[in-house]
């Protein structure tokens, strides 16, 4: 169990060492005693439940799921902890817009859009395309687009690794409030990770100030989105 525990810590460590500025010796020492707090609390739940009860198949199973365990170590550590969140811009081009965007090919069907600055929506399912259509006539927005190859993405950490989301719609409302909207159905521990970091970063905007009131929302089914429209339209 020492093994597993030190081995997690490290990783998570190693995640974590690069933003550090105190004493890396007092980072790690941290580290491995949370670790071997969260591992020993009995708060993982492992299914079926005949394998928690035997420590030799417990010990393997948080072997075999070591990303999970660091990834989800890690995440709890950073957002707990963190002082203040600031937006961090791409030094290229640190502000973006629909009118910036250039004309693509695609094989995908599209509908002209109303209330969108790209005058066509391209739609990868039934579900965005009947969204999109309640986005055209609904009375609390004022526009939208359909975010594809707008540059708009959030950066994210998965299992150690720096990747790209990017959330399906960018809607502002009549009360000029910016909602990122993202279809879902079911969710993955990736699509968890996701819109933690996508919490993030609209709160590092709206802490900013300089680009409004901005918000996020998942819609898990079409009929929602009426309500998730009204509810953050004020």
């Amino acid at each position: 169990m020492q093994r597993v525990i030190f081995q997690s810590a490290a990783e998570v460590y190693d995640l974590m060492k690069p933003n550090w500025k105190a004493s890396r010796e007092y980072l790690l020492a941290q580290i491995i005693r949370l670790t071997e707090s969260y591992l020993t609390s009995g708060r993982i739940v492992i299914s079926p439940e005949l394998f928690s009860q035997d420590e030799v198949r417990r010990r393997i199973l948080y072997t075999l799921n070591m990303t999970k365990i660091v990834q989800h170590l890690w995440e709890a550590i950073r957002f707990e902890n963190a002082l203040a969140v600031v937006p961090v811009f791409d030094k290229e081009r640190p502000i973006r817009s629909t009118g910036d965007m250039q004309p693509w090919f695609t094989r995908r069907p599209c509908e002209p859009a109303v209330r969108s600055h790209i005058n066509l929506c391209v739609f990868d399912s039934r579900w965005e395309a009947s969204e999109a259509f309640e986005f055209d006539r609904n009375s609390n927005v004022a526009a939208w687009v359909k975010n594809d190859h707008l540059g708009f993405e959030i950066l994210y950490v998965y299992r150690g690794i720096i990747q790209k989301f990017r959330p399906d719609y960018l809607v502002r409302l009549t009360s000029g409030k910016m909602l990122i909207l993202e279809v879902k159905g079911q969710d993955t521990q990736q699509d968890k990770t996701k819109r933690e970091f996508l919490s993030e970063w609209v709160k590092a905007v709206n802490a900013h100030g300089g680009f409004g009131a901005w918000s996020w929302d998942v819609s898990r089914n079409p009929k929602d989105v009426l309500n998730i429209l009204q509810t953050h339209n004020h």
